[in-house]
């Protein structure tokens, strides 16, 4: 267990010396005391109440702090929030680019993506149609509108017994704008320091009122152009690799029997802009490759969007009234994260060597062939786009009914449609041009009569179009439901005040689909590809019960239950979830705070109902690496192999527990500071066993110890597990693996959120100053019961969690002129190589706006003002060189933005 003190003391004095805000004035507790009459309902709450602070610890960030943080999207956003402490999918990552193109995930306390609930003005939102990673589903951030976002709120743990069982790791909620004054328009146009990456952003907001009626319209456009990987150059060539081995150009042209020859590599020189060249790699081999076809990807993606917001309220009269939000989008992302491949691969999906008779070789050989753009016909061709459209409607009926008990009676649906298409080989078409027929086959392997000239050649655009298809799969996800929410100020009087009570009902379905089209969840159709499917639904009841219980003068309690019932397939499973929390406030300036909640949810859609597919990863052989390479595994990196995974209906629902304690203290008005310590712990929690930790712990079982030296129980029962997983062929190479989601017997994590906010007046002008930092103990896991306890912040565990995070600025104003500048900072990270840390990074944003009168405001913005590279890990082999899910090389990027009231 580390020592919470002693990882504090390291850290405080940079902490609380750091004069730089965080969150600008929206994340702040140092504002203006509302009106002791005016209620507000904070999240993780149904009931209103006077005190903007409750049990649990919330994070608020408005509109005016998203401005100045030069934040330019909802990712952006949420990479300041030290709670999203998480690894997610990067746009350059291979699983995001193919499975989930253009989405982007939150993922509080690092627990998951599908631990998250998202919700847009307290209603949830339909799922990302495809699973993330292939695996489960989440909800996507990317496609909320940010220039209609009034604020974010951020809640982290339980919250289930107010929200339902998605609020296990906590809830975001983004509230729109439902408010105009007048009409008003804005366009913001971006550019990196480099010249690309432009982007545009036009917005339009208008609205009404009557004595009766009140409406709000906003629209917004949104444009932004790629960034290419051989556009920077940290990673623009295999010659930026940090190790001898990693700096081996492309295998384009590579043959397993034998080398190439200057003639060979000279039919095919002008390939990769002219960069085609016989080369020997660290082992003698030789072929024809490129060190600088590595960077045919995107780092960002090509995207453009159009969304619109209507908010409509009628009264009706005797304290009714109706209402109704619609918001509406559509999207296109493209983006690019390889070229296209071949292989010989039989009708199964298995690769095999072939003989070739053909007199100019007569032995057994294997070909690979990795294409490029002037193959293809342009770079575009090898891009995956995304066509998306979300939809979301909530209506209902608000009221008073016997005088004092208010009433909310809503309808809610939410859908999102996609329709996802990326370039695949198809295996007997390329098998065709390059081998002819197969003359025989004995044992799974062919023979064949090919010449050599038809490996070493350039293929036209036409023969690549012979050979490859468009993979097409349309997905959806969609939620519908009812509600009916019933709040109470005055349920009856204890000696200390009025107990207040929310009462809720939820009937709703979910469903999904994923239907790529038919040929792609045929294993052998495509080289090296086989499309995620399934489909299903479930219908879900809740009901609820809120009280808020005043104690004391200075004590407070809050105390929730709610039951959540599932029905899916012949299952049926439910459970009773509750919170409670403290408040209390000796003085005024104090308040001292505690909540515990249980949470539980019901395995993902896609965990349940995924159908039986085939993956073809790149994986590392590490039993064969530490038996043949002494841990050198460059000869057992990225070898393919094959990958079954399907649903599991046996999954047993997740439960968690969770509880804060801490104290906010506000001795003036310009001036707050809130501690809180935090704890989660997650139980049964259900994720896809990882191929890369399943040959890790494979490799261990079988050698009886790992890398670092520690003795492994081979009967253990992740031994046991593993070595049934792991198929192998008679030489002793991997065949396939088995894999299906299982409930993890257990994860936990625990730490601290900090957060001081201080305004000074002065006589030139105002500075606000305010600094959030997250400080996480501990995060471990234990896969099976009777596993020993893996520690997921330790050197060598396999993950790339920080334990600290710490976003922070200043803002100076004077006059119409506001100065800001914000600064992130990433504690350490474990290094590719699992046996070092890489050093904390640092990333500062500026933003000065100006007012140029009542009417027109303009921004300016400079994001990663120091122009600062991604964080150096010189063991980081796999491209583009370093950490792509915490880092990126867009470099520095300016942001201009003029809005008019009109």
């Amino acid at each position: 267990m580390k020592s919470a003190s002693i990882k504090l003391s390291k850290k405080f004095a940079f902490i609380m010396g750091v004069s730089l805000i965080s969150l600008g004035a929206g994340a702040s507790f140092a504002q203006e005391a509302k009106p002791k009459s005016e209620t507000v309902t904070v999240l993780g709450s149904r009931i209103k109440r006077i005190n903007k602070e409750g049990p649990a610890p919330v994070t608020t960030i408005d509109a005016a702090a998203i401005k100045a943080g030069g934040y330019a999207s909802i990712p952006d956003v949420l990479k300041s929030v030290t709670q999203n402490s998480g690894a997610t999918l990067s746009e350059q990552d291979f699983g995001g680019g193919i499975m989930t193109p253009g989405a982007s995930q939150v993922n509080l306390r690092g627990l998951g993506p599908n631990h998250t609930l998202v919700m847009v003005n307290g209603h949830r939102v339909a799922d990302f149609p495809m699973p993330f990673n292939g695996l489960s589903n989440f909800a996507d951030v990317s496609n909320i509108p940010v220039s209609m976002v009034d604020k974010i709120e951020v809640l982290s743990g339980s919250a289930s017994a107010i929200y339902g069982s998605d609020a296990v790791a906590g809830v975001m909620n983004f509230t729109l704008k439902d408010k105009a004054d007048g009409t008003s328009a804005s366009y913001k146009y971006g550019i990196t320091e480099q010249g690309d990456g432009q982007s545009h952003l036009a917005t339009l907001s208008t609205g009404f009122n009557t004595d009766k009626f009140k409406l709000v319209f906003g629209a917004e456009y949104y444009k932004k152009d790629p960034i290419w990987q051989f556009d920077r150059a940290i990673q623009d060539s295999r010659a930026d690799a940090p190790t001898p081995e990693s700096r081996n150009a492309v295998l384009n042209f590579y043959r397993s029997g034998g080398d190439a020859t200057a003639a060979d590599c000279n039919a095919v020189k002008n390939l990769a802009g002219g960069t085609m060249v016989l080369f020997t790699d660290t082992d003698g081999d030789t072929y024809c490759g490129s060190q600088k076809a590595i960077s045919y990807g995107t780092i960002t993606s090509d995207k453009s969007s159009f969304n619109t917001y209507t908010s409509m309220k009628y009264d009706l009269g005797n304290d009714k009234s109706l209402y109704a939000n619609l918001q509406a989008g559509i999207a296109k992302t493209k983006l690019m994260n390889d070229v296209t491949y071949w292989r010989y691969q039989d009708e199964n999906g298995q690769l095999q060597w072939f003989y070739n008779q053909d007199p100019s070789y007569d032995d057994w050989d294997k070909w690979r062939r990795i294409f490029t753009p002037e193959e293809a016909g342009g770079i575009e061709k090898f891009m995956t786009s995304n066509k998306s459209n979300t939809v979301s409607f909530n209506t209902g009926l608000k009221g008073v009914a016997a005088g004092t008990w208010n009433y909310d009676l809503g309808f809610n649906y939410s859908r999102y449609n996609s329709t996802i298409s990326s370039p695949q080989t198809v295996a007997a078409k390329a098998n065709k041009l390059f081998l002819g027929d197969i003359l025989d086959v004995v044992d799974g392997e062919p023979t064949i009569s090919a010449p050599l000239s038809n490996f070493y050649r350039a293929l036209t655009p036409a023969q690549w179009d012979s050979i490859t298809e468009r993979v097409i799969t349309k997905a959806y996800s969609q939620t519908q439901g009812v509600s009916l929410v019933v709040t109470k100020d005055e349920l009856f009087k204890l000696p200390a005040g009025p107990v207040s009570v929310a009462l809720v009902g939820e009937v709703d379905n979910q469903s999904y689909s994923v239907k790529p089209n038919e040929k792609a969840t045929d294993f052998g159709y495509y080289y090296g590809y086989a499309a995620t499917s399934g489909a299903g639904e479930r219908d879900h009841r809740a009901a609820g019960v809120e009280l808020k219980l005043p104690l004391l003068d200075s004590l407070e309690a809050n105390v929730a239950s709610r039951y959540d019932s599932y029905s899916f397939g012949d299952n049926d499973i439910g459970k009773v979830t509750y919170n409670a929390g403290l408040e209390y406030r000796p003085v005024k300036s104090l308040l001292v705070r505690a909540a515990y909640g249980t949470g539980f949810r019901a395995p993902d859609l896609h965990y349940v109902f995924a159908n039986l597919d085939l993956f073809h990863p790149s994986v590392t052989d590490y039993y064969n690496c530490r038996v043949y390479e002494a841990g050198d595994c460059s000869d057992y990196a990225d070898l393919d192999i094959l990958k079954h995974r399907e649903g599991s209906t046996k999954l047993r629902p997740e439960t968690s527990k969770s509880y804060n304690i801490g104290f906010v203290y506000q001795p003036t008005r310009n001036f707050d500071f809130s501690v809180d310590y935090f704890n989660v712990a997650m139980r049964d929690q259900v994720q896809d066993l990882s191929t890369d930790q399943l040959l890790r712990d494979e490799a261990d079982c079988r050698l009886g110890v790992t890398e670092s030296g520690k003795t492994v129980n081979a009967s253990s029962p992740t031994c046991i597990d593993a070595l049934k997983r792991v198929f192998r062929d008679s030489n002793g190479d991997i065949t396939h693996v088995y894999i299906n989601p299982i409930n993890v017997a257990r994860e936990d994590t625990d730490g601290l959120d900090i957060s001081v906010n201080y305004t000074l007046p002065v006589s030139y002008g105002k500075y606000r100053f305010s600094i959030n930092h997250t400080e996480v103990f501990n995060h471990t896991s234990v896969q099976y019961v009777g596993d020993a306890e893996l520690d997921q912040l330790a050197v060598d565990s396999g993950y790339t969690i920080p334990s600290q995070k710490t976003t922070a600025s200043v803002t100076f104003e004077k006059g119409p002129y506001a100065f800001t500048l914000t600064g992130k900072r990433l504690g350490k990270l474990q290094n590719y190589a699992e046996d070092a840390w890489t050093g904390e990074s640092y990333l500062f944003n500026a933003n000065v706006n100006w007012n140029v009168n009542d009417k027109t405001e303009v921004s300016f913005s400079v994001n990663n003002l120091l122009d600062t590279n991604p964080k150096k890990d010189p063991t980081w082999t796999g491209y583009p060189y370093y950490n792509s899910k915490w880092f990126d090389s867009i470099g520095r990027a300016y942001f201009i933005e003029v809005s008019h009231k009109f």
